[in-house]
């Protein structure tokens, strides 16, 4: 009995551009992937990747450097270094293109896999479905597009709910959306049904069009003054604009209104 033939994924060449102090992750084409500036390779360059650090709105931040932060798809590593370096996290990247993991390693910044740190080379549709995860994960970040950006490659009820079964009982996850693609409301609808509408919340649209949604595994909605104290923690202690997260950040209820 012959085993059954794996089966061949064509995997895009990948690249990279600079343009003055930035340095830009492609994966055969002209659409940018990730970002990294040269002279501060663990800060966050892109406005969409610094709005997917908005789980810190919800969490205790003494507490930060005990979470466990896992992203769907490296990019430039600009999430999982932050993570990682700059919180102290113990982060987990799962990524399914062994060239991005090199290009990370070469030339944007990513140190080695170590006791904190791990880069799991697979699928995340298949890899986020093994045991050892299950609510292990308090910050999960999901930023998964082909060479094409033309809309997420996983994104089914399925899907969101292996998502779920992931975090820890206060954990959240979000994920990259493009605002103005036809995809957008069947994205929300999906998470909808697995999260429940009370428990999602959304920014506006950047100018590129990436809409970062947060999905919380229990929910959880603030007010706006504590909200506001906590944006202004995180400003002092991760200089990461929360603050100004509060004016395009609200409910998901309220911003389809």
């Amino acid at each position: 009995m012959t085993s059954p033939k794996k089966v061949q994924i064509d995997l895009p060449e990948v690249n990279f551009s600079e343009d003055g102090e930035v340095r830009y992750l492609h994966l055969g084409s002209e659409w940018v992937q990730g970002s990294m500036i040269m002279a501060s390779p663990f800060e966050i360059e892109l406005d969409y990747v610094r709005r997917m650090m908005a789980w810190l709105l919800f969490v205790d931040l003494e507490h930060v450097k005990d979470m466990h932060a896992m992203q769907l798809g490296l990019g430039a590593g600009s999430l999982t270094k932050y993570c990682f370096k700059k919180l102290g996290m113990l982060t987990t990247a799962v990524e399914l293109n062994p060239q991005v993991e090199l290009v990370c390693r070469q030339w944007f910044k990513l140190p080695p896999n170590q006791a904190r740190l791990n880069v799991v080379l697979g699928d995340a549709g298949e890899v986020i479905c093994q045991p050892e995860w299950e609510g292990a994960v308090d910050a999960l970040q999901v930023d998964l597009y082909d060479h094409t950006a033309a809309g997420p490659v996983l994104d089914s009820v399925d899907f969101y709910a292996d998502c779920k079964r992931l975090l820890s009982l206060n954990g959240a996850m979000t994920v990259n959306l493009f605002g103005r693609h036809a995809s957008f409301n069947v994205s929300m609808n999906n998470m909808a049904q697995v999260f429940g509408e009370d428990a999602i919340w959304s920014f506006t649209p950047t100018r590129e069009g990436n809409c970062v949604v947060l999905a919380q595994a229990r929910a959880n909605e603030p007010s706006r003054m504590a909200l506001l104290k906590q944006a202004q923690a995180i400003e002092d202690r991760f200089s990461l604009p929360a603050v100004v997260w509060l004016k395009m950040f609200k409910p998901w209820r309220d911003a389809t209104k």
